[in-house]
């Protein structure tokens, strides 16, 4: 079997995060085309009733994190596997299934990798992490480096990603009659709209803080005033003590009517991935770049979070980004580039030796 032929195998295994039969299936997989590629076998455990796979060493010294699940609903991405010239589509491929892949490949290269290396691979990313995030947490405090293979911007890795959190702020008004005696009532709808306004004075633009108001609801006739309303918020920022701010100040929002009443729901969901946590081993990658004799692999920071995240904050070294180069994630034109794969398993290898 060869890279490509077992990452179209994993990528037609869809795997959507909220269809736990089908997660299954795809680790399954994930166990079989490791034991076609791999000395040692796999295993799969369970983590809060999610699968997780799992290749190596039970106390590793280098983590290699992945996710197998997807944010693609079943057959909702068609054809599951298309080849345009040096482009491969499909659900999945991009974030992250041929990163994963790349990180089984290059452990072929190192001997005795079982030894101090775990390959993890969970099927909660998507969604949140909330079944992983011990698991994580646990295998960043006891080993020396996490390395986690989302998917690479122009061959770039990621060294600082935005933290997360989010809110739902609920409004309990009164009803009444918006024609005959709208003043008996209190309009929830105009009272979620000082939430509103209020959130874009939380921004802080220098630090990448956003806060942004996303879904809305509310009402329930056109001639009735609002008794509830909804808001959902989603927050990020590169610094966790922006996130920290922002968690005040949203939980201490008051209803300007006297008699409405307020719930406020959430916090911070992943705290950010700082550069602090990213510096040394993002200098080591690039030394075995130039070891390599290929050009320097050079460095983002995104806006989206990722497991990347949480091993930070429980301490772990981190370097993002390390999985495939393409575009698309979670688009209807996600790819890879395949001419790109061999040379980001060869650089992966050069790090882990380095690392072991």
């Amino acid at each position: 079997m060869t890279f490509l032929s077992d990452l179209q195998e994993l990528v037609e295994c869809q795997s959507p995060s909220e269809d736990l039969d089908a997660c299954n299936s795809v680790i399954k997989l994930a166990v079989k085309i490791s034991g076609n590629n791999l000395p040692h076998d796999a295993k799969i455990i369970t983590e809060s009733g999610r699968p997780v796979f799992w290749w190596g060493s039970q106390n590793p010294e280098v983590v290699l994190l992945c996710h197998l699940d997807t944010v693609w609903p079943i057959d909702s991405y068609l054809p599951l596997w298309r080849v345009d010239g040096d482009q491969i589509f499909g659900p999945g491929i991009f974030d992250m299934k041929a990163g994963f892949l790349q990180a089984m490949y290059a452990l072929k290269e190192i001997p005795n990798a079982h030894e101090k290396i775990a390959l993890i691979g969970t099927t909660d990313e998507e969604i949140g992490s909330h079944a992983s995030r011990d698991l994580i947490q646990r295998l960043a405090k006891s080993s020396k480096a996490t390395l986690v293979f989302e998917s690479s911007i122009d061959d770039t890795v990621k060294i600082g990603r935005k933290g997360t959190s989010m809110y739902r702020i609920t409004v309990r008004g009164r009803a009444a009659h918006a024609g005959l005696e709208p003043e008996k009532g209190i309009n929830a709808t105009t009272e979620i709209s000082h939430f509103v306004l209020a959130l874009a004075a939380l921004e802080n633009l220098e630090h990448g803080t956003t806060v942004v108001p996303t879904m809305m609801q509310s009402g329930s006739t056109t001639n009735t005033v609002p008794a509830t309303a909804t808001l959902d918020i989603d927050a990020r920022s590169f610094l966790a003590s922006e996130l920290q701010r922002i968690d005040v100040a949203i939980k201490s929002f008051k209803p300007v009517h006297a008699e409405a009443r307020i719930e406020i729901t959430g916090g911070i969901n992943r705290p950010p991935l700082e550069h602090t946590a990213t510096k040394e081993l993002y200098e080591k990658i690039e030394e075995v770049a130039k070891k390599l004799g290929v050009p320097p692999v050079g460095h983002v920071s995104v806006g989206g979070a990722s497991d990347g995240n949480i091993a930070a904050a429980a301490g772990a070294k981190v370097l993002d980004g390390l999985g495939a180069s393409g575009n698309g994630a979670h688009a209807a034109h996600e790819h890879i580039f395949a001419s790109r794969v061999p040379d980001r398993i060869s650089l992966i290898a050069g790090l882990l030796k380095e690392l072991i």
